[in-house]
């Protein structure tokens, strides 16, 4: 149903039921961005035999996704990545799918992931791991990300791999990335 619209996921679909909370667990106006929270008859009941698991997943009766979207005035909503993903840098809050769409639209990278590592003077800072087709100068990139991106979302460092590390249905397993992120 409704129009399609490049970059969104579309509208809720019917007979479910959607809200964009923030971590008070109070409502994003539109266009701010917020967790989503689904209920439904396609949401699962809970964890087979882990109450607490079924508890922490679950608030009044919605399921946290832990994907975070915005949305528009008249309800379609942009994922803008996930909340464990969610780097916080000086007190900006960083959302790597941004910098990595930028990253992988630069003519030599092939493909990028972005992730947090401590900092002592920001508490995080983005660090991005990309897979080059040509030659790489990492000052140059760091220059157009500051030219493209707010200052505080452009990496403070590059790391270059032959590939990232992706599990069996394929997806970037970021938490391995940051075993290269000091070295």
């Amino acid at each position: 149903m409704g129009e399609r619209r490049a970059g969104t996921v579309g509208l809720a679909l019917p007979g479910v039921s959607v809200q964009l909370l923030n971590d008070e667990g109070n409502s994003v106006p539109n266009g701010e961005t917020g967790e989503i929270y689904l209920r439904g008859p396609n949401v699962f009941r809970g964890y087979w035999r882990r109450e607490e698991a079924t508890s922490d997943a679950f608030m009044n009766g919605f399921f946290r996704t832990g994907d975070l979207a915005t949305r528009s005035a008249d309800g379609y909503y942009t994922l803008c990545g996930r909340k464990t993903d969610l780097i916080i840098s000086g007190g900006f809050n960083i959302y790597p799918r941004e910098i990595e769409e930028f990253l992988q639209a630069q003519p030599e990278i092939t493909e990028a992931a972005v992730i947090g590592v401590p900092d002592e003077l920001r508490g995080e800072i983005p660090v991005a791991f990309v897979v080059a087709r040509s030659a790489f100068d990492a000052l140059c990139m760091e220059r157009r990300c500051r030219d493209n991106l707010a200052s505080f979302k452009a990496p403070q460092k590059f790391v270059v791999l032959d590939k990232l590390p992706r599990n069996a249905l394929g997806n970037i397993q970021k938490h391995l990335l940051s075993r290269n992120a000091c070295s």
